[in-house]
């Protein structure tokens, strides 16, 4: 069996996505996500210029070789374009394998560990009782786990956070990246009243989480987390910038609130030392940005000698083929911890035809060959590629911050 045809599909359906699909000589096919939030087309030209034509005629069922062939053989290792291009090609592998061998994905990496994938949804708000009754609204839906983003008076425009109801907060369609305000010493007086109103709301069980998204200092996240110790938080997410590891270090001796990271990851090596010295509570690191099935899974077994779990980054600029092998992926991983989740649009769900199935709360995987997502070809090339930059961040006088 060789590998006899592959290429790229890009479609806007509301925001950009990159699929890879790999056809092998005996008709198998498999699809990977290759979507790289904002710089999608440079992911398109890695994989149409110097991966796909070095895979024509490789056999598709050596994945290990092909992997380790994209990784070292490159030379230029890492980065958010290589991984997710190799992601993409390793996704598409799995997907082949597993139909050949007439098993769900999650059999073939080593069958469940669980029956279902606890997700968290996503309530956001202008003020605090907005975002409570968005609390509300996910769990009259069965969520036992929910992001909790609200306004911080004085901040006109902050992440998590829509403008109007029922938008998108993070919009797909800005051709140039907006540009938005920041206030960290707002924000830290703000934030605790937040969950204090949600705790005596809705009690003691529900899973509340927060993203920081990178905002704080070290001193300022061991602040935040000691303030919101009371609340009993599931996790703290990305409460400081992680190109220097150590400085969860700091965090993790002043408060014993859960912390998360790796949405931003693109390897092993860029949660190591976090995981090795107990910095960090979950990690968060993508499929499609991090190196696909084959990676990541070396990164959850390295964080399993840790009692670190998984948490795997789930927005809407990843298509349900990641979402897919995701779930497939949380089935099968001993360490699991939650899967985030946020829902697609009908166009996408349409273009992209899938069988995992939300019930209450839960991510059930599906039971076809495969990671069990598929792409109607002619559906996505009627939404076709429009350029579309995330935002940035600057202080109040001025200075560029951290978005």
């Amino acid at each position: 069996m060789k590998i006899a045809h592959a290429y790229t599909i890009v479609t806007s359906p509301g925001r950009n996505f990159v699929t890879l699909k790999i056809v092998t000589d005996q008709g198998t096919y498999g699809i990977g996500d290759a979507t790289l939030n904002g710089r999608e087309m440079a992911v398109v030209a890695y994989l149409d210029e110097h991966v796909i034509p070095a895979l024509i005629g490789r056999d598709p069922q050596r994945i290990e070789d092909i992997w380790h062939y994209l990784y070292r053989g490159a030379y230029w290792r890492r980065g958010p374009v290589t991984m997710s291009a190799i992601a993409a090609v390793d996704m598409a592998l799995w997907d082949i394998k597993a139909k050949l061998a007439g098993m769900p994905l999650y059999q073939l990496l080593g069958g469940k560990s669980r029956e279902r994938v606890m997700v968290y949804g996503h309530a956001t708000g202008r003020d605090i009782e907005a975002c409570l009754d968005e609390v509300s609204r996910h769990v009259e839906q069965g969520y036992k786990a929910v992001r909790v983003q609200a306004g911080v008076p004085g901040i006109e425009s902050i992440y998590g956070v829509a403008k109007q109801a029922g938008e998108p907060y993070e919009p797909a369609d800005a051709d140039l990246p907006a540009e938005h305000v920041w206030s960290t010493h707002k924000y830290l007086n703000h934030i605790p009243n937040l969950f204090a109103a949600v705790r005596e709301r809705f009690g003691d069980d529900l899973h509340i989480l927060h993203d920081v998204h990178h905002r704080l200092t070290p001193i300022e996240a061991a602040r935040l987390g000691k303030a919101l110790e009371p609340y009993h938080l599931f996790w703290l997410e990305d409460c400081v910038p992680a190109e220097h590891q150590e400085s969860f270090g700091l965090v993790r001796q002043h408060t014993t609130t859960p912390l998360a990271v790796g949405e931003v990851f693109n390897s092993l090596f860029d949660a190591k030392v976090l995981i090795e010295n107990q910095w960090i509570d979950y990690i968060r690191a993508t499929l499609t940005h991090a190196g696909g099935i084959t990676h990541v899974r070396r990164l959850a077994d390295l964080a399993g000698l840790y009692q670190v779990r998984t948490g795997f980054h789930g927005p809407t600029d990843l298509s349900p083929v990641c979402l897919g092998a995701a779930i497939h992926f949380d089935t099968w991983v001993p360490n699991f911890g939650i899967q985030e989740y946020m829902p697609h649009n009908a166009q996408t769900n349409a273009i992209f035809p899938h069988d995992y199935r939300l019930e209450e709360g839960d991510f059930i995987a599906g039971e076809q060959p495969g990671h069990g997502v598929d792409i109607d070809e002619t559906l996505a090339a009627s939404f076709p590629y429009k350029r579309a930059s995330l935002p940035v961040n600057r202080l109040e006088d001025g200075t560029l911050w951290h978005w």
